[in-house]
């Protein structure tokens, strides 16, 4: 994905500083994309060792449940993942910098604490992408003097947060009719 504005409407003290978010955001979304890389094979994985015992499953043993969930936070962690791919996509310039990430640095922190004991390479790349996303956010509201409601980016967060977990939820409970759901969101 390459990132596209126009310096030619920047003043020229703020050229050097604005350029520099390029490179920078470009790293991000190659960041991100590895990330994805790998969760999607970890999900891969996680689906087809829990095909392979779904038809002996026992609810009342702890690991079939504990990989079930792992599957689920796997898959819910990619979701938003691919909703903040979505998002960075919306970038055509410096200005809508302030206006998109600031919604996605809580998303990321979410889905790196998620991801903390399972996929511990992702979650600390997580950490470094959300710190390479704050300083761009930082850095471009600078230059473009622009303001953030960081509540209402946080209530945005929360809501697509929801959102992908209801959505994640009744997918997982659609791949896995006869187990009850309630048990395995509850290891």
């Amino acid at each position: 994905m390459s990132v596209k504005y126009d310096v030619s409407t920047l003043e020229c003290a703020n050229i050097s500083h604005s350029v520099t978010l390029v490179p920078r955001l470009e790293y991000s979304i190659n960041l991100l994309d590895d990330i994805v890389k790998i969760l999607k094979k970890k999900r891969h994985d996680l689906k087809k060792l829990n095909r392979s015992f779904v038809d002996d499953f026992d609810e009342t043993d702890n690991s079939h449940l504990r990989a079930i969930d792992l599957e689920r936070i796997v898959a819910f962690s990619l979701e938003i993942l691919f909703q903040i791919k979505k998002r960075t996509g919306r970038i055509s310039g410096i200005n809508n910098i302030p206006e998109v990430l600031p919604t996605i640095i809580p998303l990321i922190r979410t889905v790196s604490a998620q991801l903390f004991d399972i996929v511990p390479n992702c979650s600390q790349k997580l950490s470094e992408l959300s710190a390479h996303l704050g300083s761009i956010v930082l850095d471009s509201a600078a230059l473009t003097k622009a303001r953030f409601d960081f509540s209402q980016s946080n209530e945005e967060s929360s809501s697509l947060l929801n959102e992908v977990k209801l959505m994640v939820d009744s997918k997982i409970s659609k791949q896995y009719p006869n187990l009850d759901f309630f048990k395995v969101c509850n290891t």
